[in-house]
């Protein structure tokens, strides 16, 4: 399983230079990606199905290890190059009420519907570094070729009107660096 990390400054400086803006932004991915490419953005489903998640997903989403959540996979691409693969876990529970219109968003993307509702609240950001052999890194890469080592995502727990979901955005190759972000300066408090 990957080790998810908070904003320490010890893991910032394993971030390697112009991905960190990515990772830290907490605003829509959906909106920086659309605003980075240049070309046309679409959202690619790979999968939507109910599953149980991974251990890791359930101790973040505080579930039993048994239990079931719809979950999502896409890919953002840009002129239909990936750049980012994600992956939504929504527990049962989150799925009644206004929650239930996440089953059916076809290649709407998730962030677009999450950060324009103001019921929905953002949990921290965690970061990780995904090393090959991990199942995340597996799913990231299942119909890309020529996978790098390690590849850098993260991840937050959302909650639509308190009940949680969990999205875990991968970084990939294609994705262009931004310039080194003064964040990531020790000298800063």
């Amino acid at each position: 399983m990957p080790r998810w990390h908070s904003r320490s400054r010890l893991f910032l400086r394993d971030l390697p230079p112009g991905l960190a803006v990515w990772l830290l932004d907490a605003g829509s991915l959906t909106r920086r990606v659309r605003h980075a490419c240049s070309g046309q953005f679409r959202v690619r489903v790979l999968d939507q199905r109910w599953a149980r998640p991974g251990r890791d997903e359930a101790r973040a989403l505080r579930l039993r290890w048994d239990a079931r959540a719809w979950t999502r996979e896409v890919q953002l691409l840009c002129d239909g190059r990936p750049w980012v693969f994600a992956r939504t876990v929504i527990p049962e529970k989150t799925l009644r009420g206004r929650g239930r219109r996440l089953t059916a968003l076809g290649t709407k993307p998730l962030g677009a519907v999450l950060f324009a509702d103001p019921g929905v609240r953002r949990g921290p950001v965690e970061i990780a570094r995904i090393v090959a052999g991990q199942r995340l890194h597996r799913r990231a890469f299942a119909d890309l070729g020529g996978p790098p080592e390690a590849i850098w995502g993260r991840r937050s727990v959302f909650r639509i009107d308190g009940a949680p979901l969990l999205v875990a955005e991968i970084f990939l190759p294609a994705l262009p660096l931004s310039p080194p972000c003064p964040c990531l300066d020790p000298s800063r408090p």
